[in-house]
C-alpha cells in the first residue's frame, strides 16, 4: 500500500561521495539529521556516519530498502545503477529522490514511475533548475506575460576533464558521456521555459574513445515555433551560461545548473533588471525542502516529474539517433 502521510521524513542516503556528503550538510542547514546511510564500501559507510552523526549504518546497504523507520531514500551512486536500487526501494514502500540523471533511458523511467504508482510512493530527479528560487520566480515573470512569448533558449555547458578513458565520465561501463552528466541541466533548463515541449530533434555528437558521448550539439524546436540550441563537452571549458529570448527582452543566466542570479535586458530601452534569490550554495538544500513538500502536503507538482520523463525521452533519442548505447541496455 505504500506510506501514509508523514511530517517528519526520516532519511536514508546511498553512497557517500560528493553529492551525499551535499545532501548531510544540507539537512543539517535545516536543523535536520540524516538519519541512515549505505555505502558499497562499509567502511566509507562508517567515517560518513562519525563525520554527520548519521544514527545508522548498514553493514549491507541493501537492508535501507527494507528498513522499516526509513521513509526515503536518497539515491547517489552513478546513474546506471538507480534503476534496480530503485526497484526495490519502492516495493519495500520508500520514496526515492535520485541523482541525475534519474535512470539510463526513458524505459528504465517508465518502469519506475509505473512501480512508484504500484506502490504509492513518490519519485523525484535531483535537479536544481526545478528548486532554485531563482527559477520559481522566472516562471512567475513569464506566467505574468511581462516578456512576451519565448522564441529561443540557448544553453552551453563545457567542462574539461582529463582525457583519461577510466575516469567515470568517459566510462561507458559507468554511463559516462555529456548527455547523461551535464546535458540534463541543459534540457532541464529548456523544458522549464519551452511550452510544449520539444517534438523536433536535430543532433551531433563526437565520440571518445571509448564509445560515450565527448561533445554534443541539439536543435529543438516544438509545434509552436520555439526553438533551443545546446552546445556541450567534457573535453573542452564553456561558460555555464544560458539565455532566454522572448518578444520583449532576453534573460541571461550564468552558471545556470545551480543559478541565483538572472539579467534581464529590455528589448526596446535596453534596461537591465537583475533578479536575484537563492544561494548557490544552498541548492540540495531548496531540492529535499520540495521534496519533503511533496511527500508532507501532497504537493507531487514541486517534483516536476513530468518534465523530468520530457527531458529523459529527449536524451534517449537522442542517444538512439547516434546508435550510441550502454552495457545495461545491450
Amino acid at each position: 500500500m505504500g506510506k501514509e502521510v508523514i511530517n517528519d521524513i526520516r532519511w536514508a542516503v546511498l553512497g557517500t561521495g560528493v553529492i551525499a556528503n551535499e545532501m548531510a550538510q544540507a539537512l543539517q542547514k535545516s536543523g535536520k539529521k540524516l538519519y541512515a546511510v549505505g555505502n558499497r564500501t562499509y567502511s566509507k559507510a562508517v567515517a560518513f556516519a562519525e563525520k554527520y552523526g548519521v544514527e545508522k549504518v548498514y553493514s549491507d546497504f541493501n537492508d535501507m530498502f527494507t528498513d522499516p523507520d526509513v521513509d526515503a531514500i536518497y539515491i547517489t551512486t552513478p546513474h546506471n545503477t538507480h534503476i534496480r536500487f530503485m526497484r526495490k526501494a519502492i516495493e519495500g514502500g520508500k520514496h526515492i529522490f535520485a541523482e541525475k540523471s534519474i535512470t539510463l533511458n526513458s524505459s528504465e523511467l517508465e518502469e519506475a514511475v509505473a512501480l512508484a504508482e504500484k506502490h504509492n510512493v513518490l519519485i523525484g530527479e535531483a535537479m536544481t533548475i526545478y528548486h532554485m528560487p531563482v527559477y520559481k520566480k522566472l516562471k512567475e515573470i513569464m506566467e505574468s506575460g511581462e516578456l512576451g512569448r519565448v522564441n529561443m533558449i540557448t544553453a552551453n555547458f563545457g567542462s574539461f576533464k582529463d582525457y583519461d578513458m577510466s575516469n567515470r565520465f568517459f566510462n561507458r561501463s559507468l554511463a559516462g558521456g555529456a548527455m547523461l552528466d551535464i546535458g540534463v541541466y541543459a534540457l532541464s533548463l529548456i523544458r522549464w521555459f519551452m511550452r510544449p515541449d520539444p517534438e523536433r530533434m536535430i543532433t551531433d555528437v563526437r565520440l571518445a574513445p571509448t564509445g560515450v558521448d565527448e561533445q554534443v550539439t541539439m536543435l529543438l524546436s516544438n509545434k509552436e515555433g520555439q526553438m533551443a540550441a545546446v552546445a556541450l563537452s567534457l573535453h573542452s571549458k564553456q561558460p555555464k551560461r544560458a539565455m532566454i529570448s522572448c518578444d520583449k527582452g532576453y534573460i541571461e543566466i550564468m552558471e545556470y545548473p545551480r543559478a541565483w542570479e538572472a539579467r534581464i535586458t529590455d528589448a526596446v530601452s535596453g534596461e537591465v533588471t537583475t533578479i536575484c534569490t537563492g544561494e548557490h550554495a544552498d541548492a540540495l538544500k531548496y531540492e529535499l525542502e520540495d521534496f519533503e513538500a511533496a511527500v508532507t502536503n501532497n504537493k507531487k507538482d514541486f517534483l516536476h516529474l513530468d518534465y523530468t520523463i520530457d527531458v529523459m525521452e529527449l536524451m534517449t533519442k537522442a542517444r538512439n539517433q547516434w546508435g550510441m548505447t550502454y552495457p545495461e541496455e545491450e
